[in-house]
């Protein structure tokens, strides 16, 4: 499939979201059940690490890495997401914005990407399977959801071209 992957602009904010919120109706991407202000949540991204994918002059899918804790000890450390919509799902989209994901990484000296997923999104997790992501454990009734704590699968790759 012919994409155009770009940095995200603030433009961008309202296709975004409604791709999150699709991703979010499913009951099986996020505890979040909206993104929060632009401001808030561009702050809390690694600069120059958030992407969409556009066909057709649209965006369909798009991926950012999060800071993962603002503590000096875990710089290198981010929080993956990758979110697509409905129709383009199973049709490589995801798989592109993880791979330039990784690659934005590694530009970055980034040594972990870590992804929490619920256990029930099957897909995801093989997605970050197929890109040397393993299984670390699973957090049991980490969050609150509709008055039902779910368990969250964390999963992490570590970079082969960052030392350690």
């Amino acid at each position: 499939m012919k994409l155009e992957i770009r940095k995200m602009k603030p433009d961008d904010r309202n296709q975004v979201s409604k791709i999150y919120d699709e991703g979010t109706d499913t009951g099986n991407a996020n505890f979040e059940v909206t993104l929060p202000p632009w401001d808030e949540w561009i702050q809390k991204q690694v600069p120059g690490c958030s992407i969409v994918a556009i066909k057709s002059g649209d965006i369909i899918g798009w991926g950012s890495l999060a800071i993962y804790s603002e503590r000096e000890v875990y710089n290198g450390v981010v929080e993956d997401s990758v979110y697509v919509i409905k129709q383009y799902r199973r049709k490589g989209v995801g798989n592109i914005l993880l791979e330039k994901l990784i690659e934005l990484s590694e530009e970055k000296s980034i040594w972990t990407l870590q992804a929490r997923i619920f256990p029930e999104n099957g897909e995801s997790i093989a997605l970050h399977r197929k890109h040397a992501f393993r299984t670390v454990g699973t957090h049991e009734r980490l969050g609150k959801m509709d008055n039902q704590r779910r368990d969250v699968t964390v999963l992490e790759r570590r970079s082969k071209e960052v030392g350690l």
